[in-house]
């Protein structure tokens, strides 16, 4: 004889209650931007780090003071399109931040090529140069020897970039002032041209 079992109504219920909680421990994976239904996700910050807000803030603010400079509509524009190297940027932070100055770096470099104004030496060919003087880790680079390199890189000007930050606290409240400071030297001269600080505060409070 063979024996039939089913499932009582406890089981049933059992099985629907740990469903159930399986599903609400689930993560839920929300996609954000123009043309979603979370257009405004992009907008709220999520920590005092630097986010793709910032990084495009800073940019602007600093590209925007270079393009709208009398020496950029003065002696760049209609010159023969120049050729730029870019420095990598310094962290001055104590903060592990080099995939946001990677970012920083490729929109700078982006908006100065699609100008149409100058010609930008591409990384690769500087990168060897900066290793060889360890950019990234020195104090800092002096005048002659980054001449020395935009020369050999037959560049007209070069620009470097530095990062900082001001981290401050007080009580259940932390700000941080982040500066990006930018500015373009003549190649033969050494001589400043332009220069720029742009900031954004992040702040977290509880």
């Amino acid at each position: 004889m063979v024996v039939r079992r089913g499932f009582g109504p406890g089981i049933v219920f059992a099985a629907w209650v740990v469903a159930g909680a399986i599903a609400s421990c689930a993560p839920v994976v929300s996609r954000g931007g123009p043309g979603t239904l979370n257009p405004g996700l992009d907008e709220a910050p999520l920590s005092t780090k630097l986010d793709k807000k910032d990084l495009d803030y800073l940019v602007e603010q600093n590209l925007s003071a270079l393009y709208s400079s009398a020496f950029w509509t003065g002696e760049v524009a209609g010159s023969g399109r120049p050729f730029v190297t870019i420095f990598p940027i310094r962290n001055d932070t104590s903060q592990h931040v080099d995939d946001e100055m990677a970012t920083l770096l490729s929109s700078m470099e982006t908006s100065l090529v699609n100008s149409g104004v100058v010609n930008v030496v591409s990384r690769e060919r500087q990168s060897a140069m900066l290793d060889e003087i360890d950019y990234q880790n020195s104090v800092g680079m002096d005048a002659a020897t980054a001449a020395k390199i935009g020369r050999q890189l037959n560049a007209k000007y070069y620009i470097t970039w530095k990062l900082g930050a001001v981290d401050e606290r007080l009580k259940k409240t932390r700000r941080v002032q982040y500066s990006l400071f930018i500015q373009v030297l003549d190649v033969e001269t050494s001589l400043i041209k332009f220069q720029h600080e742009s900031i954004r505060s992040k702040a977290v409070k509880g």
